[in-house]
């Protein structure tokens, strides 16, 4: 079974998100490949579909949106999981869904959206978004779960080796 994990990821936490996920489906006997949403030409050949963003103020990059949009039919005929990352602090500043995600969840159908909390590192912001972080009196730091990530990507596998024998 071949799953594309595919996640728009601004300074790179959120694309580590989709490489981790790859690899635990690799590891449960899935053929997973992991790439940028604007680098998938079309969904031919996979089998099931894994699709991430990070999100800031509480909304999804555009190049997943742009992608759910581009490949909605696609998206329609296989297994889709989602999954947000963005969260920060304790306890995750913000709580809730990414405002976007709700229409990408009704374009996709998914199985389930998962919310990860993010990283924010200042050395990879710009000014203004420093600028934000302050007004907002966010905390800087790695507050990803990366066992809970692999726990969500080893329930994929099963779902899909499930559905595959």
């Amino acid at each position: 079974m071949h799953v594309l994990v595919t996640a728009a990821s601004k300074h790179g936490s959120t694309a580590e998100i989709a490489e981790l996920i790859g690899a635990v489906l690799t590891e449960q006997g899935l053929d997973a490949t992991v790439c940028a949403p604007g680098d998938v030409a079309g969904l031919d050949g996979y089998d099931a579909v894994v699709l991430g963003s990070a999100v800031y103020a509480g909304h999804w990059l555009d190049p997943a949106q742009r992608f759910a949009e581009r490949h909605a039919a696609g998206l329609a005929a296989r297994p889709v999981w989602l999954f947000s990352s963005g969260p920060i602090g304790d306890p995750p500043i913000p709580a809730d869904h990414a405002v976007d995600a709700r229409r990408v969840e009704a374009i996709a159908g998914p199985i389930e959206h998962r919310v990860f909390a993010g990283a924010l590192h200042r050395a990879r912001l710009g000014f203004t978004e420093r600028a934000l972080v302050a007004a907002l009196r966010a905390p800087y730091g790695d507050f990803r779960d990366w066992a809970a990530v692999r726990h969500w990507a080893r329930g994929i596998a099963q779902a899909l080796t499930r559905v595959g024998t």
